[in-house]
């Protein structure tokens, strides 16, 4: 299997190593000739421009970021052939499997998205999105994603759409709590001290938020304007924080803890096993001190 990776980005890369490692001759291309150079050597693969790579290839996985994608997809679409499966890897869906559609008329586009970054060592127990939108693009997806589940990734098969609305949640929501979080500590004159002195939950935030301000900001930019319904949940998020603002002005405990109340009652039927986050949490803060020891 000859597999064009376009992009030589930290996911680029990822993928040229994981389908090396899997016996495919990888052809690694990207805008910046220095880069290409040092990791043909480095990776041990081939290099070449956008076109030559996905005319020698067997399938294309697209890993150039958002803003760059249409020109990528335009640039290559003389050089693809008749059911040459092409592949992208974008946070989002909607957007980028319109556009292979668009362009790559012979091709057989399906969208993906790895639900992991760069410095995972596998796919193995990690999340993996396909998104077919027709006959012959369901029918490759089912293929790929029976060798995904060979390699113990968890794959889910649906439409861009619902890819996207869920993604409003899983990506989009955290990234904005995320950045508010990040920068009402960072006013904080004490806030270095204080993660000294940090408990769990605190942590819990803290991480979140520096974690979240190291996100790129090209992914961040289009997920939060290309993803459609984040905008109406943040402005939820922003309305609730009032209420609870309003509260605690008022210095109302009796209603604080009733609220609270209702709300672990919506938690509870929302999902029965919500008691298991606090335990949840610490397991993966115990990780992190792991990591540090």
């Amino acid at each position: 299997m000859r597999t064009a990776v376009l992009g030589a980005g930290k996911m680029g890369v990822w993928y040229a190593k994981y389908c090396k490692a899997n016996g495919d001759t990888v052809i690694l291309a990207d805008r910046n000739a220095d880069k290409l150079a040092k990791l043909r050597d480095e990776l041990g693969v081939e290099t070449a421009d956008f076109s030559t790579a996905v005319k020698g290839a067997d399938r294309v996985i697209i890993c150039v970021s958002i803003s760059s994608f249409e020109e990528t997809v335009k640039k290559i679409a003389a050089s693809t052939h008749k059911g040459q499966p092409i592949m992208d890897i974008c946070s989002i869906k909607e957007h980028p499997v319109e556009v292979m559609h668009r362009y790559l008329k012979d091709a057989l586009v399906l969208g993906t998205h790895p639900v992991f970054g760069p410095g995972s060592n596998g796919v193995a127990h990690k999340a993996y999105v396909l998104t077919p939108t027709n006959e012959q693009e369901a029918a490759y997806a089912e293929e790929f994603k029976q060798w995904l589940e060979k390699e113990e990734a968890h794959v889910f098969i649906m439409t861009p759409q619902k890819h996207d609305e869920l993604m409003s949640i899983i990506l989009g929501f955290p990234h904005f709590v995320g950045l508010a979080a990040c920068e009402t500590l960072l006013e904080q004159p004490a806030y270095g001290e204080s993660k000294k002195l940090a408990g769990t939950t605190y942590r819990m935030l803290f991480t979140l938020a520096e974690s979240v301000a190291q996100e790129t900001p090209d992914l961040y930019a289009n997920v939060q304007t290309k993803v459609p319904g984040l905008r109406k949940m943040e402005e939820s998020f922003i309305s609730n924080a009032q209420e609870w603002v309003d509260l605690m002005k008022k210095k109302d405990t009796a209603e604080i803890m009733a609220r609270m109340d209702r709300l672990r009652a919506k938690l509870a039927k929302a999902d029965s096993d919500y008691g298991k986050s606090y335990e949840t949490m610490y397991k993966m803060l115990e990780a992190t001190e792991e990591d540090k020891a």
